[in-house]
């Protein structure tokens, strides 16, 4: 069955090479987005998904806008003896009209469907404190994430998943899932209308710890966002530093909002609870034990 692959993401990443190693399904052509700038330097990168095809070998293109006439057309001459199923997974962009309604176009997504329709489905998983998550199969209608499912496939979410852990898992199950997809061709069945939530992007506000909440939640948070985002939390009212490792503090808390150093430990206040602050990234700096951080930036200030 001819392919052609839409995706961005390194989770897109993974699912393309699976389905390159699969003969029948090996994509005529990729599409991913336009390289952009990234990271401190602002220099120009390519998405995830080019990088892999180029190293796999694959015909590449990156247009600028995926639902121009022109890249329906691009699919059709690189399948021109057989129509091909259109595999999305990450994308980044909404696909519409004349794209949607030229080919079946199968989706890839990391969660439950109902639950978690959106750009963020496995940090909102964890940082719900969901036990479980999973990926869906399904077909690309105009909705968010609402089409038919085929396949479904669960993953349960530990105590010590974060985003790594847990996406190299969906990353497999996902691959999975739309090899069987493609080779057995199930019936599709519409979503239920109960249980539907939405995985929001994340944004500024969803990294900042907030002292406000329960030490459970944000410890969810410190794992969600970890490595590829990373949460932060404020040490006066201008600076706030990077989080990438947390736990829940058994000793007595400091008061809620206060970062205080006790022991070589950093401990935030919470309501309830405490976090113990394991790691962190100081503004430009790379990630260090809280102890390493301490010893060269010193206690925070009382706040």
């Amino acid at each position: 069955m001819s392919t052609v692959y839409l995706g961005t993401s390194d989770f897109a990443a993974a699912i393309l090479e699976r389905l390159a190693a699969a003969p029948p399904h090996r994509p005529s052509l990729v599409i991913t987005r336009p390289d952009r700038p990234s990271g401190r330097g602002r220099r120009i990168s390519s998405p995830p998904v080019a990088d892999r095809a180029r190293e796999l070998g694959l015909a590449l293109e990156q247009p600028a806008k995926v639902n121009d006439p022109s890249v329906t057309e691009m699919i059709e001459a690189a399948s021109p003896d057989q129509r091909p199923t259109v595999v999305v997974c990450a994308f980044g962009a909404l696909i519409t009209d004349p794209l949607l309604s030229a080919f079946e176009i199968l989706n890839v997504h990391p969660s439950l469907l109902p639950r978690w329709r959106g750009a963020a489905p496995i940090e909102r998983a964890i940082m719900a404190g969901d036990e479980q998550t999973g990926v869906s199969i399904m077909r690309l209608t105009a909705g968010l994430d609402s089409g038919p499912v085929c396949l479904q496939g669960s993953e349960q979410i530990s105590g010590e998943d974060d985003f790594a852990s847990l996406s190299a898992r969906l990353q497999t199950l996902g691959g999975d899932l739309l090899l069987k997809a493609l080779d057995e061709r199930p019936p599709f069945a519409e979503q239920p209308e109960e249980g539907i939530t939405y995985a929001e992007k994340i944004v500024a506000v969803d990294r900042l710890l907030d002292p406000g909440r329960p030490a459970a939640e944000l410890e969810r948070i410190v794992r969600a966002l970890r490595p590829h985002i990373g949460a932060r939390v404020a040490i006066d009212d201008e600076r706030a530093i990077g989080v990438t490792r947390a736990r829940l503090a058994d000793d007595p808390a400091p008061p809620a909002g206060q970062l205080a150093a006790v022991e070589g430990r950093l401990l935030l206040g919470c309501e309830p609870g405490a976090l113990e602050l394991l790691e962190v990234q100081p503004p430009g700096g790379r990630p260090m034990d809280t102890a390493a951080y301490l010893r060269g930036h010193g206690a925070p200030p009382a706040r």
